[in-house]
């Protein structure tokens, strides 16, 4: 009987440890790979997820994009009808005479620098004094900037008068600009 019992014994410690390899393997070699893989393709879902997110976030924008892209266009569309092609510096300083005079300002010079040449496109300083009240200084200045040339204001210099009369000199030197004709050979 002990024999039997050492056989019954041995038998059941060889289904155990055989149990014990078939999960062993089974966790090793199954479960972990399984369980790699499930978290590999949970992780990629997120990702995909947040890239899904963003391109809707993106998506969502895509008009405000395109309706300033639309501003810019219409804003940009004139631009080089403001540059002309010929230098017409005399019509231009007729222009800012004019202005002068609309706006009552006194004491007016406007004196044009050298010009200075870059390839396709030209500039010519030109220097402006005159004396007005702030009010008179303001609205010619405002108008100059809605000129229908390209002008870039370098700077402006306001000067109170000193015997405090209420009249401000004005010194500026505005840059305007125009297309050399490039000659295709």
């Amino acid at each position: 009987m002990k024999e039997k019992n050492l056989f019954r014994e041995k038998k059941q410690i060889a289904i155990c440890i055989t149990a014990v390899l078939i999960i062993g393997g089974f966790f090793l070699f199954r479960f972990l790979p399984l369980h790699k893989k499930v978290k590999a393709a949970k992780q990629t879902r997120s990702t995909q997820g947040m890239i899904i997110a963003k391109g809707i976030s993106d998506s969502e924008q895509l008009p405000l994009f395109t309706n300033q892209l639309h501003k810019l266009k219409s804003e940009l569309s004139d631009f080089e009808a403001n540059i002309p092609r010929q230098r017409d510096l005399g019509s231009f300083v007729h222009q800012i005479a004019e202005l002068m005079n609309q706006y009552k300002l006194k004491e007016q010079e406007i004196a044009p620098h050298a010009e200075i040449e870059a390839e396709g496109l030209n500039c010519i300083p030109v220097s402006i004094q005159c004396k007005g009240r702030l009010g008179q200084i303001f609205q010619f200045s405002q108008s100059l900037q809605k000129m229908d040339r390209l002008i870039r204001i370098k700077h402006i210099k306001l000067i109170n008068d000193s015997d405090f009369r209420g009249e401000v000199g004005l010194e500026t030197e505005v840059v305007i600009y125009y297309r050399s004709e490039i000659v295709n050979g």
